[in-house]
C-alpha cells in the first residue's frame, strides 16, 4: 500500500510542479529545484514507511521514468534548463545507490536531504540572491550566496540526523563533511552532484 502512495505522491508532485511552471511561467531553474527539493525531501522519508528493497525498486524505475520523459519531453518543468544536465537520472541513481550502502534510517535521511535540501536551497538563493561575489566552474556561475547557503544546510541536517537518530556525530566531524559536500557540490558538472553527494555522505557515516 504505502509503495502505490509513494508512487503516486511523486506523480501528483510532478504534475503540481509542470502545472505551475506552465502557468506561472518562472525561472527554469527555479522551477525545477523547487521540485526537487520537495519530491527529494519526499524520497528521504522512505525508509520510514518502505523496505529497502522496495526503494530500490523505486529507484530503477524512477530512473527509467526520468530517460523517457527526457526523451518526449513530458515535465518540462524539470528538465528546462539551458545546459546539459542528467541531474533527474543521477537523483534516481541515488536513491537506490544509497539504499545499496546502508539500511540505517537516519544515514539515508541525511544522505538525501543534503541532495534535496542543501543543494536545492542553494540553487535558489543563488538565483533570487546572488550577490556581488559570483564565479565560475568548469563554465557553470557559482555564487558565494549559493554555496554558503549549502555548507549552512548542511550542517543542520547533519545536527539534526545526528541528533535524532544517534549517530553521535561530532561537530567538527560535521563541519569536515559539510566542507567536503560543499567542494564536491560547486566541482560536479552535469546535474554529477546528485549522485557524488548523497553517495559521499552515506559512505562516510556508515565508515566513521
Amino acid at each position: 500500500m504505502y509503495l502505490i502512495i509513494s508512487v503516486v505522491a511523486i506523480f501528483i508532485l510532478l504534475v503540481a510542479g509542470e502545472l505551475w511552471w506552465r502557468r506561472q511561467n518562472i525561472h527554469g531553474e527555479f522551477s525545477r529545484k523547487s521540485i526537487h527539493i520537495i519530491v527529494g525531501s519526499f524520497v528521504a522519508t522512505w525508509p520510514f514507511f518502505l523496505s529497502w528493497t522496495q526503494i530500490e525498486l523505486l529507484s530503477v524505475t524512477f530512473l527509467l521514468a526520468v530517460i523517457v520523459s527526457q526523451y518526449f519531453g513530458v515535465f518540462q518543468a524539470i528538465h528546462s534548463v539551458q545546459r546539459s544536465t542528467w541531474g533527474e537520472a543521477f537523483f534516481a541513481l541515488a536513491v537506490g545507490g544509497v539504499a545499496l550502502v546502508t539500511h540505517d534510517q537516519w544515514i539515508y535521511t541525511a544522505a538525501l536531504l543534503q541532495m534535496s535540501l542543501a543543494d536545492g536551497m542553494a540553487a535558489v538563493v543563488g538565483i533570487r540572491h546572488p550577490g556581488r561575489y559570483k564565479y565560475a566552474i568548469f563554465g557553470h556561475a557559482k555564487s558565494l550566496s549559493g554555496t554558503s547557503t549549502f555548507f549552512v544546510f548542511s550542517v543542520i541536517i547533519l545536527l539534526a540526523c545526528s541528533h535524532f537518530g544517534g549517530l553521535s556525530l561530532g561537530l567538527g566531524w560535521v563541519l569536515g563533511i559539510s566542507v567536503l559536500l560543499s567542494v564536491l557540490e560547486n566541482l560536479a558538472i552535469v546535474g554529477l552532484d546528485n549522485l557524488l553527494i548523497p553517495m559521499a555522505v552515506a559512505l562516510l557515516l556508515v565508515h566513521r
